[in-house]
């Protein structure tokens, strides 16, 4: 007898393109079917036919405090008895943003959007209409959102699926887009040398997670940084998944750099659906109705994600919140390393505060070619095992996965037994 997960899939694939509205939700590359969630509390999601599972998925990274946060779902509640939607000013927006500089020195001007993907395209149209230049830089397995400009060599879905730069983007567009890999800094500094000058931006994760949690080498974002200030190419740091997760004021905290734009994603609405993008005034005050570039949006500022993200914001600024959950993470990862090496399975973790990738390879991964050399079958093993234990890792190799405030010792403990049996699975 099928599983109501099982019923719904086969409903929703005679509704929407292969049964999801996001890619990466289909398990095409994990095998099996995706499961359909009910509800989640805290550290657990629980699906549609009863059975619960500790998360590490979090909604992709935004819910930091864990689901349905208590005080979250109070601040909630107060902004839908006052009203879902506007589309005028609200106070509580001109708060969040105050908040975000605060947070963000980097930041002197910000504007309120409804995605990362927004956020991200906004920022390259503010960047081009600051240079007159047209070509933009990115680096190969990150993902900036579904743009045209922004889908030629990306990560996230792009990567899991084993796409090619996706159809329908215009080869002129394409053309405008130059790449090199992740941690290259020769190729970074070629790139820079044969389109001296043409370069309106270059677009990073700071800290990759499209391609599954990839750090920067010692001295990468600051050549980066070198670069483009000697060339007058406006550096984007897309925090869509690192602000506010790896550290308070993100990886440009963490690493002391300071870019001239930064992007950010649902953290900052509590998991709600909201995006940013700001940087320096003298870029943001090209955005109308300050300056002549056009960008607008009747949901952004959001009355309802402005207030889940102003009370998770608050949370997160009590005491210890970043320590507890780089420990955590901590215990979980090297508990993973520990179980891979005593069962024999080729092992690599990496991990930048609460966001880590497990990835089956004995090699280090630097970059989008050394995580495709990962052991996708393998991983596909591992992770239906996890899932029949009760632990949901992200359904692709190629995605970050995140620890949550609401993630307690004895949730590493189970995910770590769990994974030793799904290691066990994998002994040469």
């Amino acid at each position: 007898m099928p599983t109501k997960s099982q019923v719904l899939f086969a409903k929703a694939r005679r509704l929407m393109p292969g049964g999801v509205n996001s890619p990466v939700r289909a398990f095409r590359a994990v095998g099996g079917d995706p499961i359909f969630m009910a509800s989640g509390k805290g550290a657990v999601m629980t699906d549609v036919d009863g059975k619960s599972y500790i998360d590490y998925v979090l909604s992709w990274g935004p819910l930091i405090l864990g689901h349905a946060h208590p005080e979250v779902v109070e601040a909630l509640a107060k902004a839908l008895e006052a009203g879902t939607s506007f589309g005028a000013c609200t106070p509580r927006e001109v708060e969040l943003a105050e908040r975000i500089l605060e947070a963000y020195p980097s930041i002197e001007r910000v504007r309120l959007v409804n995605s990362g993907t927004e956020a991200t395209l906004s920022a390259l149209r503010v960047t081009r209409a600051a240079t007159g230049r047209d070509k933009i830089l990115k680096f190969e397995g990150c993902y900036h959102g579904h743009g045209d400009s922004l889908l030629v060599k990306a990560g996230s879905g792009v990567a899991t699926l084993g796409l090619p730069d996706s159809p329908g983007v215009p080869r002129a567009l394409a053309e405008l887009t130059v790449t090199v890999p992740f941690n290259d800094a020769a190729a970074l500094e070629e790139a820079f040398r044969v389109h001296r000058h043409e370069l309106a931006a270059a677009i990073v994760e700071p800290v990759v997670g499209n391609m599954g949690c990839v750090p920067p080498q010692q001295g990468f974002l600051e050549k980066l940084r070198a670069l483009t200030l000697e060339q007058g190419t406006v550096l984007i740091f897309d925090e869509v998944m690192t602000g506010f997760r790896v550290a308070y004021g993100g990886a440009q905290q963490l690493y002391k750099i300071d870019p001239d734009m930064t992007t950010l994603g649902k953290i900052i609405g509590g998991g709600l659906p909201v995006g940013a993008y700001g940087g320096k005034a003298r870029l943001m005050d090209l955005v109308a109705p300050a300056g002549p570039v056009y960008q607008a949006g009747t949901l952004s500022g959001n009355p309802l994600a402005v207030a889940a993200g102003l009370k998770t914001l608050e949370i997160l600024q009590r005491p210890g919140i970043y320590e507890r959950l780089d420990s955590l993470t901590g215990k979980l990862t090297q508990g993973l390393i520990v179980e891979a090496a005593r069962l024999g399975v080729a092992l690599t973790v990496n991990r930048v505060g609460s966001m880590f990738t497990t990835f089956f390879t004995p090699a280090s991964v630097n970059d989008y070619a050394s995580a495709k050399k990962a052991d996708t079958a393998a991983y596909g093993v591992f992770f239906r095992s996890l899932l029949e234990s009760g632990v949901y890792f992200p359904p692709s190799q190629f995605e970050a996965a995140f620890v949550s405030t609401s993630h307690s010792e004895g949730d590493v403990s189970a995910t770590i037994q769990a994974a030793s049996f799904a290691f066990s699975a994998l002994r040469p």
